[in-house]
């Protein structure tokens, strides 16, 4: 192919920079120039990124033709091939959409919320009546009566974030209720800094390389980094695969012992064809305390180490041993008649934790249950007996499933964002910060409880929080129908709202309940850059807008400037900026920041080259500095020691979370637990597999490679099924008593008997808008209790679930989870 003098000269320039910079940080600059280029008679190349991993895109013809992953990708995601599918939708949102019995009657009733009518309106109906909504909430109520805060993930790129976009021109109106926490982690994020001075959760963790140096014993619990770490919080890098690789090479070789303790046997165990320790659902900590017990009995704990680095463990030793609260000893008798493994069993495993070096993994998926607190503590307990926290390969860590934790960080500075708050200085235009006496920030899970029961107070990590009775709520790049719980409660509780606004890109079930829906892009549609390797920092990422918004959908940045217009601060809203010159903006101040380490070229260098490279950063110990000197480097916990017993967790006076760990029965639990007689199997509704939670959900395509009749698949024990009359590849009816759904059946003895699992994340599909009416598609948040993990967190315990299940007879219903709304023009 003949390349233009210009190009040429571009080609000479950037290999000039490239000498300059290192052949490592850019690409080949002839090819960058000929793919550039491209074959104008299938298209050109684009480079973008995503939370699957970076990719070239082929765009013909003004279209998305073929996605391909970046060469520095070695291990692509299969959920790359989704991409198109998300661009090009049925499900798309096309038009400004207002809610038809919102708009007609307009008296703010909500008891047909959810019916799915809607009338398309112009952008500047909608945006005026958007505008309106919020003048008369304040003025009507005041800023306890509009909430606007949200949870969750968000398209990747650093300039078009969805949440500060819509918080800062939101905020430049007025104030409003917001949240803390999150659905992943709430519990464990909230009892970490109390036992081990941060959250943890979203800390980087010891290097994947000291763990495969070092380690002899790996345990996973409840830990599947396999089907996790396919996706990330920022564009992914994959890494972690390359250690899971030599992890395999090592498992086979018998160099490594990995054991999952799981009710299942997850990806990643099948993948190393590692050992498998079945446990009971939701009875970790029993195992656990029998496990404590064995080392407290047989003097195998760490002495030195709980007498140098640790506090309390008096004061949990006679909880342990029986002498104190329930005065039941915690012996592995004691714990085999509820976790199911065997009294010598724990004895054996207890034994094999100390003898080597150990490292314990945990996932997130144990801490989102009742009590959800406690594993997570008590794991940090049971590192502390075999004393090997801050050694290489040894502690415990609770992050190395996400976002490539584990993988060396370069260090590098990663660029900036668009701005969440109103800028200092500024007020909003109502600046009444009078909230009447209810709490402006709320616990994540709690939200729906405001609008059940507003004004009731309830206790939260040390604090008193009032229950605000807002009557607006606004939702941008978020889907709270699908990450809440209980979905005929918030049925109910959406009836009470006056008016819901959300800007999405897609019809998801929250644009369904809601009455003002705007159609923003999807991030393949604007300019941003991102960061490569959330965690490793492996390198700098431009995300090239590969085609123009689809039908009359904006980028959230213009969305809000002409919001910001209607009330005079469009001009504050943008810092007087269009989208390039912020993302140039963002990049310049990156490049300053990283002056000295990694020389950045000039934006437009970068922007064409698509990617910067900064390759592999150092290994790292987490907590090594802590245990070379605990007083220079102590934790953030109170004492600056790991509190196994915790004095000001105590003096909350918490009846479900006290001053050290606890085993608390749950609410519902199979295997003989509580509901298990009306309602005998555990529904595990994990992190999915082909999905980031409901992220990809209307691929119609890629969602057709897993569904089953096209439900979400259910996965069954094939004796369980057997007995209920269920073969593979029928529909299947699931229920408890607060709700029911369809789904389709998956025979699988990767499941216990009396263990089903249904992935989060599949869209709600109500056949209509009724409390009770049975989710078409396979949702199974219609199953799941809205209940706290305790007095401390208030965080979702969506594994404490029982439910039922049948062959499903009778007429199927189509399903209405995807496609859009019924409008009248």
């Amino acid at each position: 192919m003949s390349l233009s003098r210009r190009k040429f000269l571009k080609g000479l320039a950037t290999t000039s920079a490239a000498s300059v910079i290192g052949p490592g940080l850019l690409m080949s600059a002839a090819k960058a120039a000929t793919e550039a280029a491209g074959d104008q008679a299938s298209g050109i190349w684009k480079v973008s990124g995503s939370h699957w991993g970076a990719f070239r895109a082929r765009i013909y013809n003004g279209k998305v033709a073929e996605i391909k992953p970046l060469e520095l990708d070695k291990h692509p995601t299969e959920m790359i091939n989704g991409i198109k599918g998300i661009i090009y939708n049925p499900s798309r949102v096309r038009y400004p959409m207002v809610r038809l019995d919102w708009l007609k009657k307009h008296k703010y009733s909500g008891e047909t919320r959810g019916n799915n009518r809607f009338v398309r309106v112009t952008w500047d109906e909608a945006l005026d009546l958007f505008y309106q909504e919020l003048e008369r909430v304040q003025k009507d109520y005041g800023p306890w009566a509009l909430h606007a805060g949200q949870t969750g993930w968000r398209q990747t790129g650093q300039f078009h974030s969805c949440t500060s976009h819509m918080q800062r021109a939101v905020g430049m109106h007025g104030n409003y209720i917001t949240k803390v926490g999150d659905y992943s982690t709430g519990a464990g994020q909230t009892i970490l800094p109390y036992v081990l001075g941060s959250t943890e959760v979203y800390a980087q963790g010891t290097s994947w390389s000291e763990i495969l140096d070092n380690s002899k014993n790996i345990i996973l619990w409840a830990c599947d980094p396999n089907k996790n770490l396919q996706v990330g919080w920022n564009c992914e890098t994959h890494e972690s695969f390359a250690y899971l690789e030599l992890l395999k090479e090592k498992v086979a070789e018998g160099i490594i012992n990995v054991v999952s303790v799981d009710p299942v046997k997850n990806k990643t165990q099948r993948y190393l064809a590692n050992e498998h320790l079945y446990i009971n659902p939701q009875t970790d900590v029993a195992f656990m305390l029998a496990l404590a017990h064995t080392l407290y009995k047989e003097d195998l704990y760490d002495k030195n180490f709980i007498k140098t680095y640790c506090l309390g463990f008096e004061d949990f030793v006679p909880y342990l041993v029986g002498e104190s609260k329930d005065k039941i000893e915690k012996t592995p008798e004691w714990a085999a008649e509820i976790c199911g493994i065997s009294a010598d069993k724990i004895r054996e495993f207890a034994r094999m934790l100390v003898a080597e070096r150990t490292q314990l993994l945990f996932g997130w998926a144990v801490q989102r249950q009742q009590h959800g607190e406690q594993p997570y503590w008590m794991g940090a307990v049971l590192a502390a007996m075999i004393g090997q926290i801050g050694l290489p390969g040894g502690g415990v860590s609770y992050g190395h499933h996400y976002s490539s934790i584990g993988v060396p960080s370069t260090g590098f500075a990663a660029p900036g964002g668009f701005p969440r708050n109103v800028d200092q200085g500024q007020k909003p235009k109502w600046d009444n910060d009078d909230f009447k006496g209810y709490s402006r920030t709320i616990p994540v899970a709690r939200w729906v409880d405001c609008l059940l029961e507003p004004g009731k107070e309830i206790r939260y990590n040390g604090s008193k929080v009032k229950l605000p009775d807002y009557k607006m709520m606004v939702v941008s790049g978020n889907n709270p129908w699908h990450h809440h719980q209980d979905r005929n409660r918030m049925k109910k509780a959406f009836q009470k709202l006056q008016t819901v606004v959300t800007i999405e890109f897609a019809w998801t079930a929250t644009c369904r309940f809601s009455d003002i829906v705007l159609p923003a892009c999807t991030q393949f549609e604007r300019n941003d850059i991102d960061v490569y390797g959330s965690y490793s920092g492996r390198g700098l990422l431009a995300m090239h807008k590969l085609v123009d918004p689809l039908f009359q959908s904006k980028t959230d940045f213009e969305i809000f400037t002409e919001l910001s217009r209607r009330f005079g601060r469009h001009k504050e809203y943008t810092r007087g900026m269009d989208e390039m010159e912020w993302v140039r903006s963002l990049y310049a101040d990156c490049r300053n920041a990283n002056k000295g380490k990694f020389e950045m070229p000039e934006f437009d260098v970068f922007w064409e080259k698509g990617v910067l490279d900064f390759g592999g950063g150092k290994p790292w110990v987490r907590h090594a500095d802590f245990r070379e000197d605990p007083e220079i480097n102590a934790l953030g916990t109170p004492s600056g020691f790991v509190e196994i017993f915790s004095r000001k967790i105590d003096r909350f006076g918490y009846e479900q979370c006290q001053g050290h760990p606890m085993w608390f029965e749950k609410s519902e639990r199979s295997h003989g637990g509580p509901g298990s007689d009306k309602h005998p199997f555990w529904l595990q509704s994990c992190h999915p597999d082909k999905r980031l939670h409901s992220q990809m959900c209307e691929s119609d395509e890629f969602r057709e490679t897993y569904t089953v009749q096209g439900r979400e698949p259910i996965y069954i024990n094939p004796a369980d099924a057997a007995a209920k009359g269920i073969k593979n590849g029928d529909l299947v009816r699931v229920f408890n008593d607060r709700g029911q759904l369809l789904a389709g059946a998956v025979l699988s003895d990767s499941y216990a008997p009396g263990v089903v699992r249904i992935e989060e994340g599949a869209w709600y599909g109500p056949l209509n808008e009724k409390v009770g009416a049975i989710d078409t598609y396979g949702d199974p948040n219609t199953l799941t209790q809205d209940i706290a993990s305790s007095e401390l967190a208030q965080a979702t315990s969506a594994n404490t679930c029982n439910v039922d299940l049948e062959k499903f007879s009778g007429d199927v219903p189509p399903v209405t989870s995807f496609g859009g709304p019924l409008y009248d023009s």
